[in-house]
């Protein structure tokens, strides 16, 4: 796959990348954009707020069902991220 980083807000705690080539877009889409913004949560912890923006190639129309299944693949990313950032924070604090 390929992915092309659109940018970053330290200041927001914000970013935004697009897939671009290969795996999920088949030959229906042409690209995958994502857009994050992390916020603080009220008992601790984090947020993530995650958008995607799907653009088809040509005509093409994907389905609700087509587009559960690209979400859930893309919140498959996100629990191996969390389990690498909570094995980190004590490192990081001493």
């Amino acid at each position: 796959m390929k992915h092309q980083i659109g940018g970053h807000d330290e200041n927001n705690f914000s970013y935004n990348y697009s897939l671009i080539e290969g795996g999920p877009l088949g030959d229906k889409l042409e690209k995958i954009n994502y857009d994050n913004k992390f916020e603080a949560a009220a008992g601790g912890g984090s947020i993530c707020k995650s958008s995607m923006k799907f653009y088809t190639v040509g005509d093409s129309v994907i389905t609700e069902d087509e587009i559960k299944a690209l979400i859930k693949g893309s919140e498959g990313v996100y629990k191996p991220v969390e389990a690498y950032l909570l094995a980190k924070i004590p490192k990081l604090a001493t």
